[in-house]
């Protein structure tokens, strides 16, 4: 629905962590009060902090908190708020959220129900893309009815096969099958937990292919019929399909295909009647086809890096077109500059399989520098509670090349310091410097091919060129003026010097 272009004048963050001192902070630079929400749980979050009003909204479980769409829209309208962001994660994909705002004639700030609604069901979204020539993987155009038809179907695309829920995403729901024999099994435990995850037990089954490469697309549209396309990003970094480490652009995206890709996505976009910003996804296959997965009808938690190669602010471009602004950019003027990469720090354990791992933070140091852009919410002192996602902290760099952001990411790992708790910063040193990342040698079974879970000392060493171009960076960095009337850079997202963790 168009609405005249009016900046809103109260916005309600609909989430909490890293993603809603994110909002905040936009929507503050815009000059929008910000309302958040939070749980019991949560009563000490630095977001809150972020806030001009801060409600709470019931219970730690976030089913009784977080994902109450009741509780929220009461807050929303108790506190006159004209719009509500769902960051990502809990409600952001939820169509019957966007409709109960819709209904009480509150903005949600992203797509509109029914894209959302067609786009969260992948039967429904592999139908709708095959329909407009956007190519899709092989497989099965229906839920399935019970394991007979799934190994009829197995047969007909050929094994390995992949049943992957129909109204979900995150990994949930999703099992490999190479052989008859094991689809039983498979068919049973992924019904149980797309039943348990989302409400829904519908699975299908697609031809699983194998070494993939895992591709994306940011989009942004507007209410006038307008989309652009911001590049691709690399999430093929991924445990048991959720993504670790991600990068724009891809190591192995060439000028022509990153051009098709764009196409495609804003092809999808437009057959699903797609508004505000979101995330065509591909899967692409070692002779270099590419298939469409899904599209995430949010913001993605990687759109750091878009922002960095683009310098396009993402959050203010969403509440921008919510708003009933018509995009203020065109495809000729998009121009990506430069390579950057984010790492996901989570609070987990990668020596003891990826376990969580929760408790007090009793000593915090965040990485800083030009060109390193931190976004988190914890602090020293700071407990991790155990019912969220075990995501703290996203750590950013950018670079003119690939080997300079990854020297820059390098740098910035050894200068995190996060004690109390055990977390991924391990894992990613390791990645960063491991000879087939850094050669752009990978796929989405990265992880499971080269990755113990006990990093070798040759991999604590930093490698030759990484050193050389960390020392150059740390030179100029430490000794560089800019002229008098300069930023000192050529993009106005990459200077991001000052320090953005919580103190």
């Amino acid at each position: 629905m168009k609405r005249k272009p009016e900046l809103f004048k109260k916005v309600l963050v609909a989430n909490r962590g890293e993603i809603a001192v994110r909002v905040s902070r936009a929507l503050k630079e815009m000059g929008i009060e910000c309302v958040c929400v939070y749980s019991e749980a949560d009563r000490l979050s630095s977001h809150i902090a972020f806030a001009d009003e801060a409600y709470s909204i019931g219970p730690a479980p976030a089913t009784q908190s977080y994902l109450n769409i009741e509780r929220i829209i009461e807050t929303a309208k108790k506190s006159g708020c004209q719009a509500v962001h769902p960051g990502y994660g809990f409600l952001a994909e939820s169509h019957e959220f966007a409709r109960a705002c819709e209904d009480q004639g509150i903005v949600f700030i992203g797509p509109g129900s029914k894209s959302i609604e067609q786009m969260g069901f992948k039967t429904q979204a592999r139908k709708i893309m095959k329909g407009s020539g956007v190519p899709v993987i092989p497989g099965g155009e229906e839920p399935l009815s019970d394991e007979a038809e799934a190994i009829t179907l197995a047969e007909k695309f050929g094994y390995p096969v992949i049943i992957k829920a129909s109204a979900g995403g995150g990994g949930k729901g999703m099992r490999i099958v190479r052989a008859a024999g094991e689809m039983k099994s498979a068919f049973k435990t992924a019904r149980n937990e797309a039943e348990s995850a989302f409400g829904n037990p519908a699975i299908y089954i697609e031809k699983y292919i194998d070494r993939p490469r895992h591709i994306e697309v940011q989009i942004l549209a507007d209410n006038y019929g307008s989309m652009v396309y911001l590049g691709e990003r690399e999430c093929s970094i991924q445990r048991r399909y959720q993504k670790l480490i991600e990068e724009s652009p891809s190591p192995a995206i060439d000028a022509k295909k990153r051009k098709l890709l764009g196409e495609t996505a804003l092809k999808a976009a437009e057959a699903a009647g797609y508004r505000n910003a979101g995330t065509v996804e591909f899967i692409l296959d070692q002779s270099g086809r590419f298939y469409f997965l899904e599209v995430n009808t949010r913001l993605q938690v990687e759109h750091p890096v878009t922002e960095l190669t683009t310098g396009i602010d993402l959050v203010k471009e969403q509440i921008r077109i919510a708003s009933g602004f018509p995009l203020g950019i065109k495809q000729k003027d998009i121009k990506p500059e430069g390579s950057a990469i984010e790492c996901r720090i989570y609070a987990e354990d990668p020596s003891n399989d990826f376990l969580p791992s929760l408790g007090k933070i009793s000593r915090l140091r965040n990485p800083a520098g030009p060109w390193v852009r931190m976004e988190n919410y914890v602090y020293e002192g700071y407990d991790v509670p155990v019912y969220y996602d075990p995501l703290i902290a996203k750590l950013i760099t950018w670079g003119q090349t690939r080997p300079e952001a990854l020297a820059r990411m390098s740098r910035a790992l050894e200068e995190y310091v996060i004690e109390g708790i055990e977390t991924t910063i391990p894992f990613h040193i390791w990645v960063i410097r491991d000879e087939n990342f850094r050669k752009g040698d990978f796929s989405t079974s990265y992880i499971d091919e080269h990755y113990t879970g006990k990093p070798t000392d040759e991999h604590r060493k930093v490698p030759s060129d990484v050193a050389l171009i960390a020392a150059a960076i740390n030179r100029v960095e430490s000794t560089a003026v800019p002229k008098k009337g300069s930023t000192g850079t050529t993009n106005r997202w990459k200077d991001t010097s000052r320090r953005e963790g919580v103190s």
